[in-house]
């Protein structure tokens, strides 16, 4: 956010208040917006299949050939898939223990991503409050660094605010990425509700469980419903949506920064686990701060054995 309000405030004139309202309106619009539209779209793709359960017009096309060569797995999805293709209330009430908790599952996952949309939505708001007084935050966060740390607390301080962009470009930034990529697949092959699996691809990104849990499905839905090539295309599509966080992921994390990816990555994730979508920043700035201080701590000059010899 900071390099887009540099410019914006350069741009009108060094006015730093009306700089900061646009960009955190820009990132609302952005970021918040889609992920209301979605859930709604999500609440009318749900009274949509409640509907059609209700009136019995709900259908589902039968298994692709070569399912049940399938291993470990195949012969039982075929037999499932087959029984939904042609009674669906059989198979749902076959399946009934199995929904139960799926069912579960997502109203826990959607009343989490509400949660997060929430938390996000006031930590923009904060950020653009921030924003506004960035100058004197950038200096009075310096001073603090040489307060605490002396001549490498400067240092410090700025790691931490390339940290911070460091985890948005690599974690945030390449889940963006990768979703709008899915997004725009699903659309061009007709997938229903395609907004929804790409908002999944989105939560499943930045919580770094990857795409594959949507993309799988689909790809088998898509060869099942549509023509040979189609199906190819959108296989291939999808491995490369698939793959493409192995080669963003370490250009944009830990780039500009003297610091192994690796470390930039699992105080990230830690961070995640424990806080949610913040933890991300704060666990990558808390582990790189610990990782650089380490590093400091061991140059340190050690007395020789001279220095620790008796005088006589």
């Amino acid at each position: 956010m900071y390099p887009v309000y540099g410019s914006l405030r350069n741009l009108l004139h060094d006015s730093p208040r009306v700089s900061a309202i646009l960009v955190t309106a820009g990132m609302l619009v952005i970021l918040v917006w889609p992920a209301v539209l979605l859930g709604g779209l999500l609440v009318e793709n749900g009274e949509m299949v409640v509907n059609h359960l209700r009136d019995g017009t709900l259908t589902v096309p039968p298994p692709p050939q070569g399912l049940e060569t399938w291993p470990l797995i195949g012969k039982p999805l075929a037999n499932i898939w087959n029984l939904a293709s042609v009674n669906i209330e059989g198979a749902l009430v076959q399946l009934e223990p199995q929904i139960r908790m799926l069912a579960s599952w997502l109203l826990a996952m959607v009343t989490g991503t509400g949660l997060a949309i929430l938390q996000f939505f006031v930590a923009v708001l904060i950020a653009g409050v921030l924003l506004a007084y960035s100058k004197s935050g950038h200096q009075l966060a310096h001073s603090i660094g040489r307060r605490l740390a002396g001549d490498r607390g400067a240092e410090l301080a700025t790691l931490a605010e390339a940290t911070v962009r460091s985890v948005a470009r690599g974690v945030l930034g390449v889940a963006l990425i990768q979703s709008l990529f899915a997004g725009l697949g699903f659309f061009i092959a007709g997938i229903p509700a395609a907004g929804f699996w790409a908002f999944l691809c989105l939560i499943l990104g930045i919580v770094q469980i990857g795409v594959g849990p949507v993309m799988i499905p689909v790809v088998i839905y898509v060869f099942s419903t549509q023509d040979t090539l189609t199906s190819v295309l959108f296989l291939i599509w999808s491995i490369f949506v698939s793959l493409l966080d192995n080669i963003l992921k370490p250009i944009f994390l830990g780039r500009g920064l003297d610091v192994p990816m690796v470390v930039i990555f699992m105080g990230a994730i830690g961070g995640l686990l424990l806080s949610g979508i913040i933890g991300l920043f704060i666990g990558a700035v808390v582990l790189t701060l610990g990782y650089k201080l380490f590093l400091a701590w061991l140059e340190v000059d050690q007395p020789t054995h001279e220095d620790q010899a008796p005088k006589s």
